[in-house]
């Protein structure tokens, strides 16, 4: 299962909907000593290709990502915690690396130079359930329901569906079998805000495929750097 491109702007006004019905919901709410926070969480983000020579993005490039924490706080105040849980996360890379395969079915990496290449999309997407962890920091109180909070931590991930996508004119090329590609997917994430809107910001630490090089004999050391908003909700 993949989201298509519609439905990607369709997420995008999800999270205020969410906000405000939380905030709602909590202004009635009696008052908890043993409260938990954020259990659920969505968040869109724009996508940075990193670390490749020569490769950069293209076009449209960004995704979202939902899912489900375990709130686990452990000490007196509540303020500390750790966070586990279970999600998933979209997303699409514009960008000019072109993965193509050959006649004799040998992956095919080309770096594309604007000025010698014409083509209309070169998209990589990725589909990927993910375990994410956080460590967790917040000054929230059993009556405060506008905190600052600073969570950090990690996620697992597994690329389930992947697929490289080039068009141009009269040339349509879609992969969905590159060997080179690593399904198993690890980030460091950071999010940080105040009240509804939170700042996330998640590094690739693996890269997406191994022992691949270009055409021009480059490494393709292609990680992403994710740059958006989450929302967590109650």
């Amino acid at each position: 299962m993949f989201v298509p491109n519609r439905l990607l702007f369709l997420f995008l006004f999800m999270p205020l909907a969410f906000c405000f019905s939380q905030e709602e919901n909590n202004i009635t709410a009696p008052v908890d000593s043993l409260y938990r926070e954020d259990q659920f969480y969505i968040g869109v983000n724009y996508d940075i290709v990193n670390n490749s020579e020569g490769v950069k993005v293209r076009g449209f490039s960004g995704g979202l990502h939902f899912g489900y924490f375990r709130d686990m706080p452990f000490n007196k105040r509540r303020s500390l915690a750790i966070a586990v849980g279970a999600g998933f996360a979209f997303d699409q890379y514009g960008e000019n690396l072109f993965i193509g395969e050959t006649p004799s079915e040998e992956t095919v990496f080309t770096v594309l130079d604007d000025a010698t290449y014409t083509y209309d999309r070169n998209r990589f997407s990725t589909a990927v359930i993910e375990i994410p962890f956080e460590f967790r920091w917040r000054s929230s109180t059993p009556e405060t329901y506008k905190f600052w909070r600073v969570y950090a931590g990690f996620r697992l991930g597994y690329a389930y569906y992947y697929q490289a996508t080039f068009k141009q004119p009269g040339n349509n090329i879609t992969q969905t079998d590159i060997p080179e590609f690593d399904p198993v997917r690890l980030s460091a994430t950071l999010s940080f805000g105040w009240n509804t809107f939170n700042f996330f910001g998640s590094y690739a630490i693996n890269p997406f495929f191994k022992d691949a090089f270009t055409t021009n004999g480059d490494k393709v050391d292609f990680r992403a750097i994710k740059i958006g908003l989450i929302f967590y909700i109650l």
